[in-house]
């Protein structure tokens, strides 16, 4: 074991569950180099929220005393999010109002978790109410990224993203309406995949994903590889009888012959919102790198684009508040300040009537037809993940290519594929001036995930998964 203890947590998953199962290394050994690596770094990045190493333990010496076949999962140190119901851990949905909230159920993805033998860690920080693109609440405080301290990293699944980019945990689940799976990967320099929502069990997010959010909404897998994140698909994914969402879907094996039969649309920024150089070089190097493992790739931007982000803030903004305001009615002195940014926005866009409402459901799914009959070329498409690297807490603007781009502006290219209820994955590429990752996003058609995990898998094996500084021993 003392040979393996400086890296193995920065290892990918697979890798570690190879040496799980191959005998080289205990699921307790592999529980331990994860508690030290947590008891060395978090203090400083703050992506726990609740981690009892002895609760870790416990579960670990359970698993290598099993008399059970192995899961799939069997011994991975994992976490979660704590806005994805897991029994025993505090899931506050980083809020005053649901301080020390303990589930007494798993969610249903957690449940298949559990049942394929991960280890769970501990649940991770986001913002209030998961209302923002930075981690940041009145409860647990900021986490950092660990590429650099002062940066955010992503929100509202930063607290994943950080605990898995740094090593402090093997893969995870986050969730996302509006890229916050997404955001955080690419701020981080890890993978990640917005699933179709029908395909991955939602049941148990908190709050619940239901009315737009069914669309706009899902619970979706986190790690340093796409192999990592194929495996937690593969592995959690399928049906759900009980939510009126989900679909009976069969999981399908696609061989490269069948992911090549795919011709690749990309751009790489949308004509409104300027991305940065580094993050133009990022796309165009994904672009060679698939045209060298034998894809047509060719250039190609929707028409439906701004139009699907308007849409997108008519229901994540405005419903988000409006599904919010009974909530907080009466206890807006509890709410911390990114919270209350978040209902500034909301308050110039005003509340939408009931005709608003309707009209603006209807367009949804006419555009979302639109949409996909001009995806029958190019039914995968490569695009930014953002148009900037990490910020810095705090910051809100930004200048590129001579154009002052907004805060909620600078993450439009996430937008898109809630709307759309597209899966949607992140693999990180380049690196910016200051050497922050850059990811690529990669979608496909609904229900097609596995198309986007297989050519994210091919962008992630040319290019891949960097350790920061901070995470090595």
């Amino acid at each position: 074991m003392a040979e393996i203890d400086h890296d193995i947590v920065l290892q990918p998953a697979v890798k570690q569950l190879e040496l799980v199962r191959t005998g080289e290394i205990s699921v307790v050994e592999l529980a331990e180099a994860h508690i030290r690596q947590i008891e060395r770094l978090n203090p400083e990045l703050n992506a726990f929220v609740d981690f009892d190493a002895e609760r870790v333990r416990a579960q670990a010496r359970k698993l290598d005393t099993s008399k059970k076949p192995y899961g799939s999962l069997h011994g991975l140190p994992v976490s979660i999010k704590s806005s994805i119901a897991t029994a025993g851990y505090r899931c506050e949905v980083g809020s005053r109002l649901h301080r020390d909230h303990v589930p007494r159920e798993d969610a249903v993805a957690v449940a298949r978790l559990r049942a394929a033998g991960a280890v769970i860690l501990g649940t991770t920080n986001c913002p209030e109410l998961l209302m923002a693109y930075e981690t940041e609440n009145d409860l647990y405080g900021r986490t950092r990224n660990p590429w650099d301290l002062e940066r955010s990293p992503g929100g509202s699944s930063g607290g994943e993203s950080a605990a898995i980019a740094a090593g402090l945990s093997a893969a995870g689940l986050g969730s996302d309406s509006g890229g916050s799976v997404r955001v955080p990967a690419h701020f981080t320099g890890i993978c990640s995949l917005k699933p179709t929502p029908a395909r991955f069990p939602g049941r148990g997010h908190l709050p619940p994903c239901v009315g737009p959010f069914a669309i706009l909404g899902a619970i979706g897998p986190m790690a340093r590889t796409m192999s990592d994140v194929s495996l937690l698909f593969r592995t959690l994914g399928g049906y759900d009888p009980l939510d009126p969402v989900s679909a009976p879907v069969a999981p399908r094996e696609l061989t490269l012959d069948d992911l090549r039969a795919n011709t690749i649309g990309f751009f790489e920024d949308d004509e409104l919102v300027p991305v940065t150089g580094e993050t133009r070089a990022a796309i165009q190097s994904a672009a060679q790198a698939l045209r060298e493992a034998g894809f047509r790739v060719e250039p190609f931007r929707p028409r439906t684009l701004e139009l699907l982000r308007k849409l997108w803030w008519k229901f994540f903004v405005q419903c988000g508040a409006m599904f919010y305001e009974p909530e907080i009615f009466g206890k807006r002195y509890q709410l911390s300040p990114i919270f209350e940014e978040f209902l500034a926005i909301a308050g110039v866009a005003g509340q939408l009537d009931a005709a608003e409402l309707l009209n603006a459901w209807a367009e949804l799914d006419l555009l979302r037809a639109k949409t996909l009959a001009e995806f029958d070329e190019h039914p995968v498409l490569l695009c930014p993940a953002a148009a900037i690297s990490a910020f810095r807490y705090q910051e809100r603007s930004w200048e590129i290519e001579g154009k002052t781009v907004e805060y909620l502006d600078a993450v439009r290219y996430a937008q898109w594929f809630n709307a759309l209820a597209m899966p949607a994955a992140v693999v990180p590429v380049g690196r910016s001036p200051e050497g922050l990752p850059i990811g690529v996003q990669i979608a496909a058609r609904p229900f097609d995930d596995e198309v986007a995990l297989g050519v994210a898998g091919i962008v992630d094996e040319a290019f891949g998964y960097r350790a920061p500084a901070m995470a090595q021993m």
